[in-house]
């Protein structure tokens, strides 16, 4: 949606509202498209089950370029949306830069990293690679062929932070097997590039992939197809994606975006920021997805091990090394 038709539709949304006491909140969905069916859609998610909760509105756009990431910010705040929840590590910077000229507008950061937070932004992190680890020895004890692949979207630390977890979650279960790791590209089209997505995955199949975990927003989508038409299993991300080919989708590595923009619309005026709040197995802020869509797929055993597997990492018996931490992996050469 263009900016120009976005902001005279929001207009019209403000008028329906007008003399309320409460400010509308406002979303901005990264690049990749609302309904990329995978992290800006779980964000959108979240969304509509608080507005069908309450009877709320909120504000919302679709970015189209990086150019309206600081656009985007300063109009919603200068309508008196509050709060403003942005999605992905990119609008971090531009969250950090606005939020100084609007203090009484509450910003909210899902996935980013600001070094010296502002006492008006929440930022909410997820723990993606302890996820990863359970999905990565689900896809180890499913694969016959002993060699699995990740597909990423953009090469940043974050997409190796679920690599570099999934592909220790797959070396607990078979120390010798092989891991085929791909980024889909360096810039922010690699998040809506299903095209790629098929064509890196069928690269990996013909490899002896026999299992593939993809973690690239809408390009994701082509992944799981390609999975599915080849006769392998796929690994979905972000939302439960196993719907999308009931019987090929082994899983899928849950990261709750939606929880986290449905307790910050819940939150409202009273949500507050210089904080981040990191989601991990403990919170339910990450995990896998199990439904009828898989469950003929996921044998009492595959389960019983993962929730073991799961249970001693909350205990911290089970230590996952994070990519962040070391800006390495063990056991993953990118």
């Amino acid at each position: 949606m263009k900016l120009t038709h976005f902001f005279a539709s929001a207009t019209a949304v403000v008028a329906l509202t007008a003399g309320a006491a409460v400010a509308e909140p406002a979303i901005i969905y990264d690049l990749g498209g609302k309904f990329d069916k995978s992290f800006n859609e779980a964000a959108y998610t979240g969304a509509q089950r608080w507005a069908n909760e309450t009877g709320g509105k909120y504000l919302e756009i679709e970015l189209s370029s990086e150019a309206q990431r600081e656009q985007a910010l300063r109009r919603f705040a200068e309508r008196g949306a509050n709060p403003i929840i942005t999605t992905g590590f990119a609008m971090a910077d531009p969250v950090n830069e606005v939020s100084a000229d609007y203090p009484d507008t509450t910003f909210v950061n899902i996935d980013g990293w600001i070094p010296e937070i502002p006492s008006n932004v929440a930022m909410i992190a997820f723990e993606e690679h302890t996820g990863s680890y359970l999905v990565g020895m689900m896809a180890a004890m499913k694969s016959e062929s002993g060699t699995v692949g990740f597909i990423g979207g953009m090469d940043v630390p974050l997409i190796r932070h679920f690599g570099c977890g999934y592909a220790q979650g797959v070396k607990a279960v078979n120390p010798d097997a092989t891991i085929i790791a791909n980024m889909t590209g360096t810039t922010p089209t690699a998040w809506n590039d299903p095209v790629k997505g098929g064509e890196l995955a069928k690269a990996q199949i013909a490899q002896g992939a026999d299992v593939v975990y993809a973690a690239a927003g809408g390009t994701g989508v082509g992944v799981l197809q390609a999975a599915a038409d080849e006769g392998v299993y796929s690994i979905g991300v972000d939302k439960n994606q196993n719907h999308l080919h009931p019987g090929s989708v082994l899983t899928s590595m849950l990261k709750r975006v939606d929880v986290a923009v449905y307790d910050s619309l819940k939150a409202g005026d009273a949500l507050t920021g210089g904080s981040m709040q990191v989601l991990g197995l403990a919170e339910d802020g990450v995990g896998y997805a199990m439904d009828e869509n898989n469950a003929s797929l996921v044998s009492d055993e595959m389960k019983a091990a993962v929730e073991a597997a799961k249970a001693k990492i909350i205990s911290g018996e089970i230590e996952v090394t994070a990519y962040y931490t070391n800006d390495s992996c063990p056991v993953l050469d990118f």
